[in-house]
């Protein structure tokens, strides 16, 4: 790891202030002053900031309250992207688990440990999300065993897994699937004829989002429900 990323990720040091704290002598490894931002450090090294001792990063998990408007991606030239709403020393490490569209809101998960991350958007390990979601038109109840059962999108040649649909009213929905396909939730309602106008995911396996998380607020998982996955 570098030296730069490490005193961005367990201090409150920007990856400039880092480069600019190490030129400027204050970082030792091993007793020896580092000037060097791309200088490799490694689990072991001792290393210190201004002569105080700094731990070795431990994994992150955390959970989002997505809000509207927000791009899931590092950066993006024409929109505000999520890791802004992240401190800048845990934003610049973490990687967001799946992704959800600009528009839709609701739980958004986190992490800097890739295995973590791969089982949950593994397809084999079949991690149920749900989405609740308000409808242009009226959905039947045919429409809702489509759903289930699976229907095919365009442009695909097999139909979607099969799914969970419960009707909340004449209009809203919640759908739970194992997949994550290109917009898959949209495109699942177009292929029965409706639309969706607002999507909102508030599941991912066994972990709900938190009723008093406001968009935009994020808080870190308990061990517990990182071992939901």
């Amino acid at each position: 790891m570098r030296l730069d990323f490490y005193l961005s990720h367990v201090t409150e040091l920007a990856r400039k202030a880092a480069k600019i704290a190490a030129s400027k002598g204050r970082v030792t490894v091993n007793g020896d002053v580092i000037k060097k931002a791309n200088y490799t450090v490694k689990e072991g090294d001792v290393i210190c900031l201004d002569d105080m001792p700094l731990a070795w990063p431990s994994e992150g998990y955390y959970l989002m309250h997505k809000p509207a408007g927000y791009v899931c991606a590092n950066q993006d030239s024409d929109h505000p992207v999520v890791l802004d709403l992240l401190p800048s020393h845990l934003g610049q490490s973490l990687n967001i688990v799946g992704r959800l569209d600009k528009d839709t809101t609701g739980l958004l998960l986190l992490t800097t440990d890739g295995q973590w991350l791969h089982r949950i958007t593994s397809p084999r390990n079949a991690c149920g999300k749900r989405y609740r979601m308000t409808l242009v038109s009226p959905i039947s109840d045919d429409n809702l065993k489509q759903l289930e059962e699976g229907v095919l999108l365009n442009g695909e040649s097999s139909l979607t897994l099969p799914a969970v649909a419960e009707r909340i009213c004449e209009n809203e929905i919640y759908l739970t699937i194992q997949e994550g396909k290109y917009h898959q939730v949209k495109r699942m309602l177009a292929a029965v004829g409706n639309k969706v106008e607002l999507l909102h995911r508030d599941q991912i396996g066994l972990l709900t989002l938190d009723a008093d998380l406001q968009a935009g607020e994020f808080r870190q998982l308990t061990e517990t429900e990182v071992a939901y996955f």
